[in-house]
């Protein structure tokens, strides 16, 4: 019998220690802080671009004490607002034709949303909050209102959404800040030590790009009103892009767009003085972020919940503001085609870099992989979680991305190695082009226009589409692009692929 019952011991030891391993324990499972800032390129920082004048030394931290990805991406959108699309594949993890559009258009602008087969109608069942209520997280968020997946917002436990975009505390980012200080506050006075996972998101630097009067002057840059004149200049101006133009070589597709030609304080202006304002007012909004994120990861660390979370930082899209001649966030160029991603938290080496090949979609697959909880069956999403360990550098080889919320069939591009091809067909067939880039050579994407602001002395740091030493390169890309379209259930075709 005393055998028997020093057997026993010894398994349930067992059992209970390979239990705590798993991370499965009710104490020690990690913590989630999801940050989304709302129209923000990743050139905009210094870890991805040194020449940025932008300050962000709290995001800078995060980036040198965690991961930082080099390649990641939103999928695209079928509508003008892009951040429509992409914050239905951030809830659900699928692919962009396969989520539904928001309730109130009609026709949804997804040509596939009505398709049960290709999007799933209990779909928000399985939404990143509905999978981490069921595996026991506390879930809150606050965010912007509108261009979003109203169902999925809804399942999160805790939600304080309001758009905030003003140069006050009340009217501005800190709005957002509070919120989650408030709910971790409430969590501290109940003793709560549920795992938590937080979605944390600011409504800024989208446009209006209201900044605080300091930040403003600190980036010589105001709130312009007049359309009848410039803004005034100022030396404290950020500098232009390195792309940038004062005009794009051609119609992008999308006639009488909001963003290229509604936004109040650009308009349709891409002079210098109006660029440079834009760009000021856009970093005045972000260090306004940075300086709200600070002051949540002070509280956690205040609570002894720091080091047990994971945090990532990323937006929904990036962002034009004179790149290339464009204003928006409705082009597939790097600048807003990739997003800023950087996750900091357990097991992640301090100061790493990686590739990664990542879509915003693939967030619900690696929050899930980072809480060992398994994914629902209705994702589409791969896992960065292998990435993130320093297991691998890259989670796929070939990225696809679309633009279509203009005229039809839009803009679509493949990238796959250093090489990406962006095709047009827009206008009602009277604009079909294609750019074809070297991203090692010609990381800017810079085209002929850009001869006239710069030095370009070598042909691979230009559009090479037509080139024809580079034919080959090029049918291959059209090839594997077409490739995507048909595995992703792209409804368009264009007009030189095969009928």
């Amino acid at each position: 019998m005393e055998n028997k019952a020093a057997v026993k011991r010894i398994l349930v030891a067992l059992a209970i220690s390979l239990f705590a391993a798993s991370g499965q324990t009710e104490t020690n499972r990690p913590n989630i802080l999801y940050i989304i800032a709302d129209d923000q390129s990743p050139f905009d920082f210094k870890f991805y671009n040194p020449q940025s004048q932008l300050n962000a030394p709290v995001i800078e931290k995060l980036a040198a004490e965690g991961m930082v990805i080099d390649g990641a991406y939103q999928m695209g959108s079928w509508v003008g607002g892009v951040c429509t699309a992409s914050r239905h594949m951030i809830m659900s993890g699928r692919t962009v034709w396969h989520i539904p559009d928001r309730k109130f258009r009609k026709p949804p602008a997804n040509p596939n949303a009505l398709n049960p087969k290709l999007v799933p109608p209990d779909l928000v069942k399985n939404t990143l909050p509905a999978v981490f209520n069921r595996a026991g997280y506390d879930t809150m968020r606050t965010c912007k209102r509108g261009n979003s997946y109203d169902g999925a917002n809804k399942q999160f436990t805790v939600v304080h959404d309001a758009t905030k975009r003003g140069g006050t505390a009340e009217s501005g980012s800190a709005w957002h800040a509070e919120r989650v200080l408030n709910y971790l506050n409430e969590r501290e006075e109940r003793k709560d030590t549920d795992p938590f996972l937080i979605y944390f998101g600011f409504s800024h630097p989208h446009d209006v790009r209201d900044g605080t009067p300091k930040l403003l002057k600190k980036y010589g840059a105001v709130n312009h009103r007049d359309k009848g004149s410039l803004p005034p200049a100022n030396a404290k101006h950020p500098d232009l892009p390195i792309n940038y133009l004062p005009k794009h070589p051609f119609p992008d597709g999308h006639p009488g767009l909001r963003d290229e030609v509604k936004v109040p304080g650009v308009w349709e202006r891409r002079d210098e003085r109006t660029i440079r304002n834009e760009i000021g007012r856009q970093f005045a909004c972000s260090e306004y972020i940075d300086q709200q994120i600070g002051r949540v990861l002070a509280k956690l660390k205040a609570m002894g919940e720091l080091d047990n979370t994971y945090i990532v930082y990323t937006a929904d899209h990036g962002m034009a503001i004179g790149r290339h001649g464009l204003q928006g966030k409705q082009n597939l160029y790097e600048h807003t085609w990739r997003v800023p991603f950087l996750v900091k938290g357990p097991g992640i080496k301090p100061g790493s870099r990686a590739q990664g090949n990542v879509y915003l979609l693939d967030t619900l697959a690696t929050l899930c992989s980072l809480a060992d909880i398994t994914p629902p069956p209705t994702n589409e999403g791969i896992s960065l979680e292998p990435v993130l360990m320093g297991r691998t550098q890259t989670i796929r080889d070939t990225l696809y991305g679309v633009y279509c919320g203009g005229t039809k069939p839009g803009m679509r591009s493949v990238r796959s190695g250093d090489w990406k091809l962006i095709k047009y067909d827009v206008m009602n067939g009277t604009v079909r082009k294609t750019q074809l880039f070297n991203l090692k050579k010609n990381p800017h994407e810079f085209l002929h226009e850009h001869l006239a602001l710069r030095s370009l002395t070598n042909e691979i740091s230009m559009n090479l589409a037509n080139n024809p030493r580079f034919a080959s390169k090029r049918t291959e890309m059209e090839a594997l692009l077409f490739q995507e379209m048909k595995r992703l259930d792209d409804p368009y075709q264009l007009w030189d692929q095969p009928k």
